[in-house]
């Protein structure tokens, strides 16, 4: 990373952005292009799960090539300054690779969805119709690389802590 300062290192604080957000974007190899989604999405032990359909463009794209990167982003703020070469972004984000697995079977993907719900806040165990879970996939990335970043000025601005 060209700012050093600037790398989140702790993976303390690499779960708590992943766990702390919720919404993730990620991208995947379409042919010879890129194609990037933004998802509701829950992490637990290394992964991240997102609900889907069974069939449709993203869900071709990822049984050809199931290798994505994605990123979310936390605390996002705007500081304006006196002049335009003063202003600056408060943020901590994180980058990863990871390998999809398309869960289809009933008791996976009600584990699943139970971690999307949980990060969504939902709480106590959700209930979900048996005609819409047939018809629904889940996404598991099992991340294979990460790298954590936030703005110089975060833990002054922030009132956190994050390395």
């Amino acid at each position: 990373m060209r700012k050093a300062n600037q790398e989140i290192t702790d993976p303390k604080v690499l779960e708590e952005i992943l766990s702390g957000t919720q919404i993730c974007r990620v991208a995947m190899v379409d042919g010879n292009k890129p194609y990037l989604l933004p998802f509701n999405f829950g992490y637990q032990k290394g992964c991240l799960f997102i609900h889907s359909a069974l069939e449709g463009k993203k869900t071709n794209i990822l049984k050809k090539y199931p290798q994505v990167s994605f990123e979310v982003e936390q605390g996002v703020r705007i500081i304006p300054g006196k002049k335009a070469c003063n202003w600056s972004t408060l943020y901590r984000s994180v980058i990863g690779e990871g390998h999809v697995e398309i869960i289809t079977d009933p008791g996976r993907k009600r584990e699943g969805l139970e971690v999307i719900m949980a990060q969504q806040g939902m709480t106590g165990l959700p209930e979900f119709d048996e005609r819409e879970l047939s018809k629904t996939a889940i996404l598991k990335i099992t991340i294979t690389s990460l790298t954590g970043k936030q703005s110089s000025n975060w833990e002054r601005l922030s009132g956190k802590s994050g390395k």
